[in-house]
């Protein structure tokens, strides 16, 4: 059903995700730039593959392996999102304005993912950037084990915000393995929960610069205050090798 917008209504309800899929990629391959799905429960493989001008809203649960492999499209998830969106990501647009499962960005190449609540194990495991591609995932609440494992280029921001006192900000083993890219978090970390590979350091000028380019936008799709949110001490992960296991290598 089309709407005055030229948007069409899918209701999800029920829908298997082939199915679901199928009419969603039909009506891109029709000229529909937006596309508002009702009563979504978890059906996966939402936007996969999908290019261009395309939004699509999702009124509900988006299921795992969303947004994979997508070329251009916006997903706005008016609920929680499952694991695996943004797995290999190239460019796009991914807003959950609730919470993240995990592998959220697994190896994703470009394109933006922005969580209001929390994010899962394994956030952006294996994410690297190439020449004008540039991934970047931030995280309104905390995140869990294994953060920026393997991480090889991009940005994430975990910024801790309705953390409760006892919470931490992120699990253990963070940037395990990390080799490329940076990790800004907002507030105190304990160090038994960092890798021993990385330097860690507190974000000064340019790097308040770059979160700030990033964190506007942010603060603007979840009508949050950005000079609230920059008002918090961010401390910056990076790897202090690109080979941070070289020292363990036989050759």
């Amino acid at each position: 059903m089309k709407t005055n917008n030229g948007a069409i209504h899918l209701d999800a309800k029920g829908m298997h995700y082939r199915e679901l899929n199928e009419r969603i990629h039909q009506a891109v391959s029709r000229g529909t730039h937006e596309i508002i799905l009702d009563h979504a429960n978890g059906q996966r493989y939402i936007g996969d593959a999908l290019r261009g001008d395309v939004r699509i809203i999702v009124n509900g649960v988006l299921g795992n392996d969303s947004a994979a492999f997508m070329d251009g499209p916006t997903i706005i998830v008016h609920a929680n999102a499952q694991d695996g969106i943004g797995n290999t990501m190239n460019s796009g647009k991914v807003i959950v304005h609730g919470s993240a499962g995990d592998i959220t960005g697994y190896a994703m190449r470009g394109g933006r993912i922005y969580i209001r609540g929390d994010a899962g194990y394994r956030v952006g495991i294996h994410m690297k950037s190439y020449k004008e591609s540039y991934p970047v995932i931030v995280i309104g609440g905390c995140a869990g084990d294994f953060l920026g494992e393997y991480m090889a280029g991009g940005l994430m921001v975990v910024l801790g915000l309705d953390k409760k006192k006892e919470d931490s900000l992120v699990g253990n083993y963070c940037a395990t393995g990390m080799h490329g890219g940076a990790i800004y978090l907002r507030g105190e970390v304990e160090a038994y929960r960092l890798s021993t590979e990385i330097q860690q350091s507190e974000a000064g000028a340019p790097d308040r610069e770059i979160l700030q380019k990033y964190l506007r936008e942010y603060c603007r799709d979840f009508s949050l205050d950005l000079k609230e949110v920059m008002g918090g001490r961010f401390i910056k992960l990076a790897p202090s090798s690109h080979r941070p296991y070289g020292k363990l290598y036989a050759y």
